[in-house]
């Protein structure tokens, strides 16, 4: 051990090698620990060399099944006891490699080191969320022949190490849904669970809702599950084919929070079954009103997070607000020109407009308002201002009362609506600042996220509201840096856990990217010319994208983007409410 460890420290320094990040929190990413035996893993090739089993080492580590039963039959007995595997997984990028230290070949016929090198690509936490955490990978493998002359690995790398194309071979993607602050809608949580075997998924995710949501979310979302909330009996398919679902440990609930746990159970496995789903108290139905649910029983609160069709969306452009579908000028002094509108946002409803004014060369000004009237002026001294992004209005036919916006790149504010006017509130931003100044802001149509471009970098964070005076933007997560790099413009939402990014990237001119950064798809880069400096999005929306030639629209990503007939500006900026 002494020789392994003094010959990697040489090597690493001559290599330069970043650290490698440790994980230590426990993680149930695996259903079945321990059901699986060794003898049923298959073992390496007779004969197979130290480099090709390092990799096939690692390739086997995608599956955990047995507590990675596959991967072990790679190791020692000795290595068996020692490997840890209760630290969160760390995925790297598919094209990692094996690498020869050399200074052992000679010296030592019967033990090698060989460093795994890569890209790390994030982890899967221990809530089951996944989280981004790029960086270079260098981990150390020590390799000794057993009494066969067989190689196998003596001391493993420091914890799990997951291919991309292995987790998504062995892993699912399942979508939680907790509630906003005000239990008006329901939120998505993505999170990741082991495919087999596929019958215990419900149970897993029914799992993971009674612990509440990922810990990147806390604070930002709520659940109607009381804690310590458990199952009675796992998640399974009744024999008349319901899907049941039987808690224990709920105490008293209302009425109304049954509703709300009803909402949640039924939204989350509605990913993962078609079935009926039958919940069930200390094997009693939640509610005498009704046994069984589908997810069309459920008030998941998305018409307050979906514009109206008849909103076909607006642009600023040539200092006024014009009708995107049509290029007809608004009716006020915001359609006329007389604000010399530099960027607008329309609220959820449709009802009221939130402008930025350019007053000078050095000044601009927020003006807010009913949509084609005279528009309020804020007490909100700024060079700069972010477009404007509306909260929802937590209520049907409620006027929306919070708009936010960022002052010079760097100070988060959210005005609200009082009996005094509109009236601007700081909003505790530095983790967003950290990354650089702050260009973009969108607020989530739920109201529980951020996306934003801070330094030409996509960053998304949780909105964590203390009462009604306290607010802050926690967490904040670079989203996609090896692709998007510091080249990001623009960003909207395109869903409640998607994003649409432009850029000034050729070969990226329109992303879209998930909220957790797992997954990036590449728009069509036909007839787009970077950079794209704006992008538009919606719900069951096209996608609308402003480049130096004009406005342009797409369904999804590999649709070629169609010139509109609307001539605007290159600086103009399209906007769906929200």
């Amino acid at each position: 051990m002494k020789r392994l460890v003094v010959l990697l420290s040489a090597v690493l320094a001559l290599a330069g090698c970043a650290a490698i990040p440790t994980q230590t929190s426990p993680i149930p990413v695996n259903p079945s620990a321990g059901s699986a035996t060794e003898a049923a893993a298959p073992k390496p090739v007779k004969g197979i060399d130290p480099l090709s089993l390092v990799r096939e080492f690692v390739n086997a580590a995608a599956n955990p099944e047995g507590d990675y039963a596959a991967a072990r039959a790679y190791l020692t007995d000795e290595a068996k006891r020692k490997w840890d595997t209760k630290g969160t997984p760390t995925i790297i990028d598919s094209t990692f490699s094996t690498v020869p230290t050399g200074g052992d070949l000679l010296t030592d016929a019967k033990h090698r080191t060989v460093l795994l090198q890569g890209k790390n690509v994030g982890s899967l936490e221990v809530d089951n969320s996944f989280v981004q955490r790029v960086g270079d990978l260098s981990a150390p493998v020590g390799l000794e022949t057993d009494k066969d002359g067989e190689w196998r690995i003596s001391e493993p790398p420091n914890g799990i190490y997951v291919p991309l194309i292995g987790f998504h071979a062995n892993y699912r993607r399942v979508t939680l849904y907790f509630y906003n602050p005000d239990f008006t809608v329901l939120v998505p949580d993505p999170r990741y669970v082991v495919v087999p075997p596929s019958t215990s998924i419900p149970r897993r995710v029914t799992e993971l809702l009674l612990k509440g949501p990922a810990v990147g979310l806390r604070g930002a979302l709520a659940t109607a599950v009381p804690n310590g909330a458990a199952q009675r009996k796992d998640t399974h398919e009744a024999d008349d084919g319901a899907l049941e679902v039987d808690l224990t440990k709920v105490g008293d609930l209302t009425a109304q929070m049954r509703k709300f746990v009803v909402g949640q159970v039924v939204k989350s496995l509605a990913g993962v079954t078609s079935s009926r789903i039958r919940i069930l108290v200390e094997g009693a139905p939640i509610s005498a009103e009704q046994i069984e649910w589908r997810p069309a029983d459920i008030q998941s609160g998305e018409a307050l997070v979906t514009p109206d069709a008849d909103l076909s969306g607006l642009v600023a452009s040539g200092g006024q607000v014009r009708r995107m579908a049509t290029g007809e000028a608004l009716r006020g002094p915001a359609g006329t020109g007389e604000y010399q509108v530099v960027s607008a946002a329309q609220s959820l409803d449709g009802a009221e407009l939130a402008v930025v004014s350019r007053l000078d060369e050095k000044a601009v000004r927020l003006r807010v308002g009913n949509v084609e009237e005279a528009l309020s002026a804020v007490d909100l001294p700024a060079m700069t201002l972010t477009r404007p992004t509306w909260l929802l209005s937590g209520r049907a036919g409620d006027p929306s009362a919070e708009v936010w916006t960022v002052v010079d790149g760097a100070n988060v504010v959210r005005v609200i609506k009082t009996d005094a006017g509109w009236i601007a509130n700081a909003v505790n931003a530095s983790e967003l600042t950290q990354f650089g100044s702050i260009t973009e802001l969108r607020l989530s149509r739920d109201g529980t996220r951020v996306a934003a471009v801070v330094g030409g970098r996509l960053v998304v964070a949780a909105v964590v509201r203390d009462g009604d005076s306290s607010v802050s933007v926690r967490l904040a997560r670079n989203l996609q840096p090896a692709v998007l790099g510091t080249a990001t413009l623009s960003v909207d939402w395109l869903a409640q856990d998607v994003l649409v990014a432009s850029t000034s990237l050729p070969s990226w001119p329109i992303a879209k990217v998930n909220v957790d950064g797992l997954k990036i798809d590449r728009y069509n880069t036909s007839n787009l010319t970077v950079p794209v400096a704006s992008v538009a999005a919606a719900p069951g929306r096209n996608v609308v994208a402003v480049d130096q030639s004009g406005l342009w629209s797409a369904g999804d990503v590999g649709d070629v983007w169609r010139a509109s007939g609307v001539k605007v500006d290159a600086g103009a900026q399209a906007f769906y409410p929200g």
